[in-house]
């Protein structure tokens, strides 16, 4: 099996972008570091899958929406656990936390979480 070709069909679908923040000492104005959320990639091509139906938490004061989702994107870029990621699909933007990577030689599959509420 050609990996070089197959992981160029693999990319070829990834109609989403993303950008993955992590924290970590950022420089201050004034010299002194601080831990804050920054962005390690930027519009980055990945799509983003559906892995499992979203349940429906209702409650009197809200209603919570919770999912889970995969992401695939290019081995060459290293994302966390805990890791943030913003995928943008269209005009829609959606926010996640990586959960554990799962390298393959051709791509990255990593599960990712949104809570949101409706």
């Amino acid at each position: 099996m050609n990996l070089r070709r197959y992981r160029r069909a693999l990319e070829k679908l990834y109609e989403d972008k993303c950008t993955v923040s992590r924290y970590g000492p950022v420089k201050q104005p004034n010299g002194s570091t601080k831990n804050e959320l920054y962005a390690v990639y930027t519009d980055t091509p990945c799509r983003v899958s559906q892995k499992a139906l979203g349940s429906n938490g209702q409650t009197e004061s809200a209603n919570n929406i919770s999912y889970e989702t995969k992401l695939f994107i290019s081995p060459d870029i290293e994302i966390k656990q805990g890791d943030t990621i913003n995928v943008t699909r269209g005009t829609l933007e959606h926010l996640y936390t990586a959960g554990e990577p799962f390298p393959y030689s051709t791509h990255r599959e990593i599960s990712i979480q949104r809570k949101d509420k409706a």
